[in-house]
């Protein structure tokens, strides 16, 4: 018996529900050649013995030493890559400030092919280390420069979802940065689809195009029809920011007279593989108009705290059926670690459920019912976000990808505070989350291929 690739002997956490966590106790998984968890086998299975038997020793037989946990790896839903040359600075100003004086002038830079393969080799690398395996990337609206990131992806074992950006409207984007005309940035976005598609073919954990409007206020209403096309046409994924903040959200509900939902939703931009990031103000028709297409919302709550002028509802979305994951939004949010905002994501949520405004009596101060759990921040940096891509990632479960992280807590230069040897194991899920740093993270495997370890 050799039909397995590698096989994984360790304990393991993964999302039985968006509030329940599963712990599978020194468990075995066997993925496939494909990069597949073909098996999942607990101990008392009468497969446990025979399969232990059969590969201990080997050098594909890998078991986890004492203190080391294994976590799927983490999906980020929302990663400017061309921003990461300016990640941790001018976070102290408004949004239409932020974006003029900083973001455009960076990412127009992304004409020079050299320039973009260091910061985009470099923000790959730094994604990995921190165990996300899966990212869904705006990149810049330079064809050639969105491309090689989707390369750099492919070479590095990453799953890349890349964007070219499009943002044609001349009343809204810089001269120095924007499509030359919305002509040329549909016929971009095309070349671009067809390119990536044709990367993907030799591609084991997969690349996949995005079409990607920046947001409503960047693009004609020409280039998002067009757009809308194009994703039904190649059947792509398709991204977006909606509704994220005060001025963002006024000016879609001035130009349409509706909210971004339904203006997105009347170009053909909403659907079972659609992303919005933020979505700070949707209401509730906006909602159920996200639930009933499958549009997925990407909660971004480091950034949402610079930018987006309220805390988002994430308890009363999920309640309503919206499917929601996590994203870092490098640079809108400073920090490349999904363990990051995980753990703002249930800070933001404590806020909007206790208020901030002490003037007011208790009772008036907050939202109720708003908190979530860490046991759901983690649902959505790894179950949530598959589902919101609609691919089979961010579970450890039979045909699901074995893309994991590999995490030690009694790293010495980063030991985890457990000290009792039979402690509760979902305690020490709740210090992973809560602790864990980057060099806790030993080993990152994606569709069953090791591409990160620290020695």
């Amino acid at each position: 018996m050799n039909k397995y690739a590698q096989v994984f002997q360790g304990t393991a956490f993964t999302s039985k529900s968006p509030k329940e966590v599963e712990i599978l106790k020194d468990y075995l998984f066997c993925i496939n050649d494909k990069g597949m968890i073909e098996q999942v086998v607990a101990p008392a299975d009468t497969d446990y013995s025979v399969l232990l038997n059969a590969y201990e020793g080997k050098e594909n037989f890998h078991r986890l030493a004492e203190g080391q946990y294994i976590l799927p790896g983490f999906v980020d839903l929302h990663v400017h890559a061309p921003q990461w040359a300016q990640s941790g600075t001018a976070l102290d100003i408004p949004l239409y400030d932020w974006l003029n004086t900083y973001t455009f002038p960076i990412e127009s830079k992304f004409s020079d092919l050299e320039f973009a393969k260091t910061v985009y080799e470099e923000v790959v690398n730094t994604l990995l280390a921190n165990g996300t395996t899966t990212a869904l990337y705006f990149a810049t609206v330079h064809k050639e420069a969105s491309f090689m990131l989707a390369e750099i992806c492919a070479n590095k074992g990453q799953r890349g979802l890349v964007g070219k950006v499009v943002m044609d409207n001349p009343d809204q984007n810089p001269d120095f940065y924007r499509d030359a005309s919305t002509e040329t940035a549909l016929k971009d976005t095309e070349a671009f689809i067809l390119a990536v598609k044709e990367l993907a073919k030799t591609t084991k954990q997969g690349v996949y195009p995005v079409v990607t409007p920046r947001f409503i206020p960047s693009c004609t209403d020409d280039a998002l029809k067009g757009l809308g096309e194009l994703a039904a046409k190649h059947d792509t994924h398709i991204q977006s920011h909606c509704s994220e903040s005060d001025w963002e959200h006024g000016y879609v509900q001035d130009r349409f007279q509706k909210n971004d939902a339904f203006a997105l939703n009347d170009f053909g931009l909403l659907g079972e593989k659609s992303v919005m990031a933020h979505c700070n103000f949707l209401d509730d028709d906006d909602a159920h108009l996200f639930a009933e297409t499958g549009t997925a919302v990407c909660h971004c709550p480091i950034s949402n705290a610079y930018f987006a002028n309220s805390v988002i509802p994430i308890a009363h979305l999920h309640a309503k059926g919206v499917e929601i994951g996590l994203g870092s939004d490098i640079s809108g949010g400073f920090s490349p670690s999904l363990f990051d905002n995980a753990r703002q994501a249930v800070i933001s949520s404590r806020m909007l459920e206790d208020g901030v405004d002490t003037k007011l009596p208790a009772s008036e101060r907050g939202v109720p019912n708003s908190r979530i759990t860490i046991n759901e921040a983690f649902y959505l940096a790894t179950a949530g976000g598959g589902e919101g891509l609609s691919l089979p990632i961010g579970r450890l479960a039979e045909n699901y990808a074995w893309d994991a992280q590999i995490i030690d807590t009694k790293l010495a230069t980063a030991k985890l505070p457990i000290f009792n040897d039979e402690e509760d194991l979902h305690d020490v899920f709740q210090k992973i989350m809560y602790l864990v740093r980057p060099e806790n993270i030993r080993e990152v495997w994606v569709q069953g291929e090791k591409v990160h370890s620290r020695m």
